[in-house]
Formats: C-alpha cells, sequence, structure tokens
C-alpha cells in the first residue's frame, strides 16, 4: 500500500525537478539568442567601419547557381 504513494511522490519530485530545470535553460537559450543576434549586428557595422577606413568596396554576393531546367523525367522514356 505505501509503494504506489513512494513512486507517485518520487514522480512528482522529478517533475518538478525537471521543470525547473526546463525554465532555466530556456531561460539561457533566450539569452543566448539575444548574444548571438547582438553579436551579429555588431560584426556587420565593425565590417562596414573596415570597408569605409580601408576604402574597399564592399564585397560582392556570391553568384547564383543556375536552376536545374529540366525536373520531371517520364518513366516511359527510362524504359527504352
Amino acid at each position: 500500500m505505501i509503494l504506489p504513494w513512494v513512486v507517485a511522490v518520487v514522480a512528482v519530485a522529478l517533475a518538478v525537478l525537471t521543470w525547473v530545470r526546463m525554465r532555466r535553460l530556456a531561460a539561457r537559450l533566450d539569452q543566448l539568442l539575444e548574444m548571438y543576434w547582438e553579436l551579429k549586428y555588431q560584426h556587420g557595422e565593425l565590417r562596414r567601419d573596415v570597408e569605409h577606413l580601408t576604402g574597399q568596396p564592399p564585397a560582392a554576393p556570391a553568384p547564383e547557381r543556375p536552376r536545374p531546367t529540366d525536373a520531371f523525367v517520364p518513366l516511359a522514356s527510362l524504359k527504352r
């Protein structure tokens, strides 16, 4: 009769501990995401300042890859 109560109490205790830990991890994730975007913004500002000071033109974006022209191949043409 006592065993089910012990199991239930242990399960509730584990659930509460897990919930507390997940809340901490969620807060840490929010903090890390904020730091990431702030760092990315600062990196862009510094790159712009360096390009301005050195007189270099901004870097050209990477060229686009050509898109495939034939995306569909009928099965009848494969059987021949």
